[in-house]
């Protein structure tokens, strides 16, 4: 068990398929803490210092802004998933 390697999500976010679904499934959580935690993992993927860019941001703010536990302005979130080439939709409750 000691030589198994530890699960990172973002090695498995490899296409613009594969960050929109797993973003839809925590954006059904309805947990903005695991929005939060969910964008750092997309942020990883694609790299953050890239991703920091895009969004405006500085790489210090946004790694602050996406931690564990955080809870980022809207107006954040909103960068970083345009930056992310993602935007939100709203569907009707089922």
């Amino acid at each position: 068990m000691a030589d198994l390697k530890t699960f990172d999500m973002a090695e498995m976010l490899d296409s613009e398929q594969a960050i929109a679904e797993y973003l839809t499934i925590v954006l059904e959580e309805n947990d903005a803490a695991a929005l939060a935690d969910a964008l750092g993992t997309v942020a990883r993927a694609r790299g953050m210092t890239a991703v920091a860019q895009d969004a405006g941001l500085a790489r210090e703010a946004l790694y602050k802004a996406l931690r564990a536990g955080a809870h980022p302005r809207f107006d954040t979130i909103q960068r970083v998933m345009a930056a992310l080439g993602v935007r939100l939709a709203a569907m009707p409750i089922r």
